[in-house]
């Protein structure tokens, strides 16, 4: 005696949990699009992934006190700028002024680069955002307190929070 699995089949089934996963997904990136490109839970975005065995470190920063920097890192990011900075002072100088090279100073303004001038990363093709003194210059201050004690080559994630 056969056993019948009625319409579907076993096959069927399969394809139902392929149509959950495909709607999941549609459902995730109309929440990402819907936040204007942002990802707006607290939880790593499905559409940035990074080798976490390469990182040495992982920063929250606090979009909370320096809005508009936060804001520029996470642009950044969205447009494929490194979430990671491999810690390379020595070489500070050389990048910011290839990352600033042919951006105009404005008056009352900073220029913001994303990947910072401090990190390997950083450089010819960063992105530059105007943006406040206060703030730009208090999450320098920040950051440069929180990477003080981690050697040049140390591979930090930058997380925005």
């Amino acid at each position: 005696m056969s056993k019948r699995r009625g319409r579907r089949g076993k096959r069927g089934r399969r394809g139902f949990r392929g149509k959950i996963l495909t709607l999941a997904s549609m459902v995730l990136i109309a929440l990402y699009a819907w936040a204007g490109g942002e990802w707006p839970l607290d939880i790593p975005s499905p559409f940035k992934v990074t080798d976490k065995s390469s990182i040495d470190h992982t920063i929250t920063f606090p979009a909370d006190r320096y809005p508009e920097t936060a804001s520029h890192i996470r642009r950044a990011i969205q447009a494929g700028h490194s979430d990671v900075c491999t810690i390379d002072r020595k070489g500070a100088e050389s990048n910011r002024e290839q990352s600033l090279r042919g951006v105009p100073v404005k008056k009352g303004k900073d220029r913001d680069e994303w990947p910072m001038a401090m990190c390997a990363e950083g450089g010819e093709g960063a992105d530059i955002q105007y943006i406040t003194p206060k703030d730009n210059r208090g999450a320098g201050s920040w950051v440069g307190n929180q990477l003080s004690t981690y050697p040049d080559g140390t591979r930090v994630r930058f997380v925005v929070k």
